[in-house]
């Protein structure tokens, strides 16, 4: 993983909010300059998964995947779990349609063993794979068919 080493400040003329904002960024002993966004640009604040199989689905995200629900509303169908610096909503919806091969979850894992038990441990018969880009992933469904992904990098690339 990067380790931020410090902020760069900005390039730019005019409104300071649309000014280009830099961190120096260290991997692997080499310093890069990163852009980061302008605040003026959207944000990913969720995903959205609809489904009619809601408490069953709730539950996987929960106790396999270890997201923490954020809100849970029982009448509404409605759940709101956090992913990292994103959420996952999940809605119950009785014609949710089928899961599709056009997409994918992915997600970053510290202890991808740990996320392996424990699927292993809900049936799944996934194994790990090691990729010559550095990282080990696990690719499984979830109960609705929908196909998560899910990664960590080697231990030399932290």
């Amino acid at each position: 993983m990067p380790t931020l080493v410090s902020n760069a400040g900005s390039r730019g003329r005019g409104n300071p909010s649309r000014r280009l904002r830099f961190s120096l960024v260290t991997v692997e002993g080499w310093r890069y300059r990163v852009a980061m966004l302008p605040s003026d640009r959207p944000s990913l604040f969720s995903v959205e998964l609809r489904t009619a199989a809601w408490a069953e689905l709730v539950a996987w995200y929960r106790d396999v995947l270890g997201l923490k629900v954020l809100v849970r509303v029982v009448d509404d169908g409605y759940a709101l779990l956090a992913a990292g610096d994103t959420r996952l909503a999940i809605l119950a919806r009785p014609a949710a349609g089928p899961a599709s091969s056009r997409w994918s979850l992915g997600f970053e894992v510290t202890d991808l063993d740990a996320v392996h038990a424990r699927l292993a441990a809900h049936g799944s018969t996934a194994a790990p794979a090691v990729h010559p880009e550095g990282f080990r992933e696990l690719v499984v469904t979830d109960p609705d068919g929908n196909r998560i992904r899910l990664f960590a990098w080697a231990e030399h690339h932290a």
